[in-house]
């Protein structure tokens, strides 16, 4: 058996791109918007009811983070009336396996109380 000073020591550090996935998805309600948007299209006041506690402001600012990262696309029909939808890229189904995965660990693990959503 090799001695503590006998053997490298290496620092741990976290993978890079898990670490950017956390720093985006993690970013208050981007995984929340993306989640609602996985059981289709949604128009900006749909988003708002289905999110719940987010403001205007902050659902516009992460909407254009999510379209400015690929996730989502934002598509206008000039009307009349105009309409505004949101949907999900090919890049943000992509998200989809790893979406369910989150939300059955959740529900067994994570009482219900601790959500800020609920």
């Amino acid at each position: 058996m090799a001695s503590k000073s006998e053997t490298e020591h290496q620092p741990r550090a976290c993978d890079g791109a898990l670490a950017r996935a956390f720093s985006f998805l993690g970013k208050r309600w981007n995984g929340v918007i993306l989640g609602t948007l996985l059981s289709g299209p949604a128009g900006f006041a749909e988003l708002k009811r289905a999110v719940g506690g987010i403001s205007d402001s902050v659902l516009s600012e992460r909407l254009t983070e999510l379209a400015g990262a690929g996730l989502v696309v934002r598509s206008v029909d000039a009307g009349p009336p105009i309409a505004v939808e949101y949907q999900l890229t090919a890049s943000g189904h992509a998200l989809l396996p790893a979406l369910n995965e989150l939300t059955t660990w959740a529900t067994e693990n994570l009482p219900a109380a601790d959500c800020p959503a609920s």
